[in-house]
């Protein structure tokens, strides 16, 4: 068998490369699904630090062959998107507690939603990295589009107070309650079932408000994905570097949900520091230009960034220590 074919390039780098992620991430996926979850239950607090500490394992000595085989300057790069991505992803906790509190859906049931929602980012953040790739390639302006959004989003965040959402109100919701079936109350972990019809007269297929919720947690980490896209692509236009972080920060992200989601409200203050990470990248490329250099250093930008979301984390758990106490 001629295997040439995995020595030639896709996207920059050899499909080797690709092939090794793709094996690793697939692992993961039937090892979380087939074998620590094929009795479904609810994950606690303990189990999820467990799979959140596993993942970030896998996350770190991934890092560590990219430093292998591509350098540490790749690995530098590696490990900023991993965190950015990270640290963005935050705020789509609150959304997903949101909405799992909205449904109704019991935590028995959250993992298999929030699995499923991981197949559906992985091949999204794949259409939108693969098409931010090929824009930056034939148009190197782009980034300063992307740094100019990154800016706009900052601003906004910080000075847009909270308003929380009505889930009710929102547009996704209403067009799927007037399109589809959809029944009033859960059936089990069941994303469909079959059940009888007034309207049709006979046996048809509906939607569980599982299914519905699973639907809008995708569509909510598509917008999401909107900021913290670029935001990698302000660190690195390295499709391989930006795909796997931005992957495994997903991967390891959703295993803590079940952590963050309890102590949700500890965290109130971690959004203006968010806000400022994404202004301070999408400044980077301003700020390098300012200063005649070629590129903003990679160590220089992790250590800001590690400073910014530390402050935000420490600043939010001395803002919040009184309410913890009480609770």
């Amino acid at each position: 068998m001629d295997f040439a074919f995995l020595a030639t390039d896709f996207m920059s780098h050899p499909v080797w490369m690709w092939l090794v992620f793709a094996t690793i991430v697939f692992g993961l996926l039937v090892l979380d699904l087939g074998v620590m979850h094929r009795k479904e239950h609810e994950i606690e607090v303990k189990e999820s630090l467990i799979m959140t500490g596993f993942y970030t394992t896998i996350a770190l000595l991934f890092g560590g062959w990219v430093w292998y085989e591509m350098g540490a300057g790749k690995f530098a790069e590696y490990l900023t998107g991993y965190v950015v991505e990270e640290s963005l992803s935050i705020d789509n906790v609150f959304v997903i507690a949101m909405l799992f509190s909205f449904f109704h859906i019991p935590r028995l049931y959250q993992h298999r939603v929030l699995f499923w929602g991981i197949m559906g980012a992985i091949l999204m953040r794949g259409v939108m990295i693969t098409v931010g790739a090929a824009l930056v390639h034939e148009f190197e302006w782009v980034l300063y589009l992307f740094a100019a959004f990154l800016i706009f989003t900052g601003l906004k965040m910080l000075f847009t107070g909270d308003k929380p959402a009505d889930v009710a109100d929102n547009t996704l919701l209403k067009f799927m309650r007037r399109h589809f079936r959809i029944t009033d109350k859960l059936h089990g972990h069941d994303f469909f079932i079959k059940a009888p019809s007034k309207k049709h007269g006979k046996i048809v297929w509906w939607m569980t408000p599982l299914f519905v919720a699973l639907v809008m947690i995708e569509v909510a980490d598509v917008i999401f994905a909107v900021d913290s896209v670029p935001a990698i692509f302000m660190v690195t236009t390295d499709p391989f570097i930006v795909y796997t972080s931005n992957i495994f920060a997903i991967m390891g992200l959703r295993s803590l949900y079940f952590v963050l989601s309890s102590v949700i409200k500890r965290f109130h203050y971690l959004k203006y520091a968010l806000s400022i990470v994404l202004i301070f990248i999408g400044s980077k490329s301003f700020i390098a230009y300012m200063l005649g250099w070629d590129k903003f250093p990679i160590a220089l930008s992790l250590g800001v960034t590690f400073g910014i979301l530390g402050s935000g984390v420490g600043y939010s758990l001395y803002k919040t220590r009184k309410a913890s106490k009480a609770a």
